[in-house]
């Protein structure tokens, strides 16, 4: 397995992994005729535009790749986005493809990505994440605590996120 930096040229296989996940993962979670909608031309669209604005909005993106080179998950984060003063850092999606999750994919993606945003400075992070997703019990597995949670829409459909923090990223790194 390789955990590299995204390149512009990932965006094609970044939207099919997060398009595919949402699909799994979320159903019976979100409404299925959102999903149903979910398209790979709408999140190439938006993860070229995230890509095109990375380097003004401090976001970073890395890719997980299979032994054949096939990108089989992402992570993507930077500064917090809501203006929280305690979490300075935010993990804005982790995703792995069914296939490929409980191999330590993700663990390495998020470690990866704490260690990005401790070289910048930042001690601090946030990761928003469905309550009814069964990540939650990565993140605490990880160390998280819940620290907050917010009603979304989706679909038509409110749903609840939750935030799952950590104060100190010198801890988060070395727990492999």
């Amino acid at each position: 397995m390789i955990i590299r930096e995204a390149m512009y040229d990932d965006v094609p296989d970044i939207a099919r992994v997060h398009v595919d996940t949402w699909q799994k993962t979320y159903r019976g979670i979100m409404p299925d005729e959102y999903l149903r909608n979910l398209s790979y031309q709408k999140r190439e669209n938006s993860w070229g535009q995230i890509f095109r604005k990375a380097s003004e909005k401090g976001y970073f993106i890395y890719v997980a790749q299979d032994e054949l080179g096939k990108v089989v998950g992402f992570a993507n984060g930077g500064l917090e986005r809501e203006g929280n003063l305690t979490y300075r850092g935010e993990l804005n999606a982790i995703y792995i493809l069914k296939n490929y999750q409980r191999k330590g994919i993700g663990r390495c993606l998020f470690q990866t990505s704490v260690e990005k945003l401790h070289r910048t400075g930042i001690d601090s992070i946030l990761v928003w994440v469905l309550a009814k997703n069964p990540a939650c019990q990565f993140y605490e597995a990880l160390g998280g605590q819940r620290i907050d949670e917010k009603q979304i829409a989706r679909g038509g459909t409110k749903l609840t996120e939750v935030a799952y923090g950590w104060l100190n990223t010198a801890s988060v790194i070395n727990l492999t």
